[in-house]
């Protein structure tokens, strides 16, 4: 088990709620020391604290565990060809563009 990734993943899903890790660290009753440690790999995670991050980051465990699946993958684009296929040509470009720039948003803040 890679713990210096899950605590990677931990800090992205973190940052992404906007919290930070002192506020992180109340909320599951662990010290802000303690929680640097677990983003870091510096310390294993014990399952109850695992949880309990996960639950407080309001994500899934197997989230926080697994590498982006494929299959999530390949659904999520299905679906956003699914709805681009509702569109005129205009409602494309549109879309094409907040794609962009929401794409730079995330990739700033992620």
């Amino acid at each position: 088990m890679d713990y210096y990734l899950i605590g990677q993943k931990i800090r992205k899903v973190r940052k992404s709620r906007g919290l930070s890790q002192e506020e992180l660290a109340e909320r599951i009753g662990i010290s802000t020391t303690h929680m640097s440690h677990i983003e870091t790999g510096n310390t294993k995670l014990s399952l109850p604290v695992f949880v309990d991050i996960a639950s407080a980051l309001e994500v899934r465990t197997d989230e926080l565990l697994l590498d982006d699946s494929p299959a999530e993958r390949i659904a999520a684009v299905a679906a956003i060809s699914n709805i681009l296929e509702e569109c005129n040509t205009k409602e494309i470009r549109i879309m094409e563009d907040l794609i962009k720039a929401l794409k730079t948003i995330l990739d700033h803040h992620l």
